[in-house]
C-alpha cells in the first residue's frame, strides 16, 4: 500500500502515524459543510481550536474516465490542495494552514485521503467585501490597493505554474484585522482542483483570469479598474492583446451563462480607450 502523510506535532500527538491516522480522521464528528459523492468537508474542534477536514474517498473509474474524456484532470485525492498550499507557502502567498495530510492507495479509483487545515478567522471574501461597491464605492486608494494585491497574488500563482481552476472573488479572503490597520492582505483558499506545472497552458491561464473578471462584473468595477488589474498582472510576464481578448470573451461567456444577460464591463474597450488618450 502506498502511504503518504504529513502531520504537524499536535496531530502526530493526537493521531499517531501510519494507517491509524485514517481511523481518527474518518471518525471525526463535526459540523458538515459539504457531503457529496466521494468528498466530505467538516468543521471540528480539538482542545478548543477549530479546524476543517476534507475527506476524499475513491472516486471510481467512471468518474476518472468521464473527466479524461472531457479533457479535465480528475481530482482523486486531497493531494491537489495539499501541494497547492505548499507551493503558495513557497511563494509567500497567504493561504490555509495545513495541519495534517495523508493519502493511501495505489489504485487511483480507490485512493483515500484527507486534509486538515486551521479555521480562518477575521476574514471576508472579496465577493462579500465588494458586493455593495456599486452603490457605496470605497475610497479610490482602497480600491486601487485591493486590485493591485489581487493582481499580484494571481500573477504570482500563475507565473509559478499554479492554476486555481476555481479562480473567483469568493476564493480570495481579505484579512479584516490587517485591513483595520491599513494593510491589504489576501488569502487564497479552496484549492482542491488546483494544478501545478512548470508552465500553465495558455487556455487555463485565460480561464483563471476570466474567472476574476466574471465574478467582479457586478461589483462596481470600472473599465479603468480593469485596466489597472491588467497592468499589474502583466508586469509579471509579457501578454499580448489576444490573451486579454480571450479573457474578455471567456468572462462574458461565463456571465451570460450564469445570468442570462450581457455584462456591463468590457475589458478590450478599456484597453482601446486608454490607448487613444
Amino acid at each position: 500500500m502506498c502511504l503518504k502523510q504529513d502531520l504537524n506535532a499536535d496531530f502526530r500527538r493526537l493521531w499517531g502515524e501510519g494507517n491509524i491516522v485514517f481511523d481518527h480522521a474518518f471518525s471525526v464528528n463535526g459540523e458538515v459543510f459539504r457531503d457529496i459523492k466521494n468528498r466530505k468537508t467538516m468543521r471540528f474542534t480539538v482542545d478548543g481550536k477549530n479546524y476543517f477536514i476534507k475527506i476524499h474517498r475513491g472516486v471510481g473509474w467512471k468518474e476518472i474516465w468521464k473527466n479524461l474524456f472531457q479533457l479535465k484532470r480528475p481530482v482523486i485525492s486531497a493531494a491537489n490542495e495539499y501541494l497547492a498550499i505548499r507551493r503558495l507557502e513557497e511563494l509567500h502567498v497567504e493561504t490555509m494552514v495545513c495541519c495534517a495530510f495523508a493519502e493511501r492507495g495505489r489504485n487511483p479509483a480507490r485512493r483515500e485521503s484527507f486534509l486538515v487545515t486551521e479555521e480562518l478567522k477575521h476574514k471576508i471574501s472579496l465577493e462579500d467585501f465588494c458586493r455593495n461597491w456599486k452603490k457605496n464605492p470605497p475610497a479610490s486608494s482602497v480600491k486601487h490597493r485591493i486590485i493591485r494585491e489581487l493582481a499580484d497574488v494571481c500573477a504570482r500563482m500563475h507565473f509559478s505554474g499554479l492554476n486555481h481552476r476555481d479562480c473567483y472573488l469568493c476564493h480570495f479572503l481579505l484579512d479584516q484585522e490587517k485591513f483595520a490597520k491599513g494593510e491589504i492582505s489576501l488569502c487564497v483558499l479552496d484549492l482542491h482542483r488546483a494544478e501545478i506545472r512548470r508552465k500553465i497552458p495558455r487556455r487555463l491561464q485565460v480561464k483563471d483570469v476570466a474567472g476574476i473578471f466574471f465574478s467582479s462584473m457586478d461589483s462596481g468595477i470600472t473599465r479603468r479598474d480593469a485596466l489597472r488589474f491588467i497592468a499589474h498582472y502583466s508586469s509579471y510576464g509579457k501578454l499580448d492583446r489576444h490573451f486579454w481578448k480571450s479573457v474578455e470573451k471567456t468572462a462574458e461567456k461565463l456571465y451570460r451563462k450564469e445570468f442570462k444577460r450581457n455584462p456591463v464591463l468590457d475589458v478590450s474597450f478599456s484597453l482601446q480607450k486608454e490607448e487613444k488618450k
